[in-house]
């Protein structure tokens, strides 16, 4: 596989970074919300800047300034992007912070993306990777299955869905409060990040059905080219991932209303569907792969 990975090139990195990180180790309902942690960001921001190839960008800015505009008028705003590596989230940041001006600066200032706590207690250095971009932490619900599988009893069980309870409900509170207080929540609607040859990992989860419900406007942002993949021999390994030089371009969407496209969509369904959430997400994902699809023709 081509690449080398991040911590065979940037391992004195990852050893600064780590003496740098401030984040919990642990997540519970007190430590949900974690702002951007500005001296590991610089580190991230290089490893970003070292594999933008020239031609990277952000594809049809009128979208991304229109969006800027619905937020900074008061509007609550949603972000939903593809899920391909770790760096998609730093990559777009820094893409805000260099190729759209002032608008881009704050927006990219504002976003506050919704975090699985594996990114905390999988390993230091992972965590301070992670703690480089604001984050709302939540027990997702893949973990939850897989912690439940796990369980030697079933107070153990029983224990663990109380956890995952108490931290997403603070999770709610927080993301409450970031929307009352201007921020932009960005959420990867696959909830992980999608590995070549398993469609499971990129089906959308019928939980994003709730976010369409709770805010105002929202963009569909789609990532054609890849800077970190996944090393198939070591997935879970997040210091593995294989860094390469490439082209990344990120798109925005037209500025959705998100109940009204709610409402549309859900209004196109048979009475007896199943299951209007997931068919919602569903409609979602398979907008991402026309978008996605449009890009990849221009490149």
């Amino acid at each position: 596989m081509a690449g080398i990975s991040i911590r065979e090139k940037y391992g004195d990195i990852l050893t600064q970074l780590t003496q740098l990180s401030v984040a919990a180790d642990r997540i519970d309902e007190t430590n949900v919300y974690q702002k951007a942690n500005p001296h590991t960001r610089r580190f991230i921001d290089k490893l970003v800047s070292d594999h933008l190839a020239e031609g990277s960008r952000l594809e049809n800015k009128a979208n991304w300034r229109a969006f800027y505009d619905a937020v900074q008028a008061g509007k609550s705003g949603l972000i939903l992007m593809e899920h391909y590596s770790n760096a998609d989230l730093p990559a777009l940041c820094w893409l805000l912070d260099h190729d759209l001006g002032e608008e881009g600066r704050v927006l990219s200032r504002n976003i506050v993306a919704i975090a699985g706590m594996k990114l905390n207690e999988a390993d230091p250095g992972v965590k301070a990777f992670a703690e480089s971009f604001s984050r709302v932490v939540i027990y997702p619900t893949r973990s939850l299955t897989k912690a439940e599988e796990r369980a030697q009893s079933e107070e153990e069980r029983l224990n663990e869905e109380k956890k995952a309870r108490t931290i997403n409900l603070a999770a709610m509170r927080a993301m409450d409060k970031c929307k009352r207080d201007g921020e932009v929540i960005l959420v990867f609607p696959s909830g992980t990040r999608y590995r070549p040859g398993h469609p499971e990992t990129k089906r959308g989860l019928r939980e994003i059905d709730s976010y369409l419900r709770m805010f105002d406007v929202m963009i569909l942002v789609t990532i054609n080219g890849m800077i970190l993949s996944i090393d198939p021999d070591n997935p879970d390994d997040m210091l593995a991932d294989k860094l390469e030089r490439a082209v990344q371009v990120f798109a925005a969407s037209p500025v959705i209303t998100c109940k009204q496209y709610r409402k549309d969509y859900l209004a196109t369904l048979p009475a007896d569907c199943p299951d209007p959430k997931q068919a919602m997400i569903d409609h979602v994902m398979e907008q991402f792969d026309e978008q996605h699809a449009e890009i990849e023709k221009r490149l």
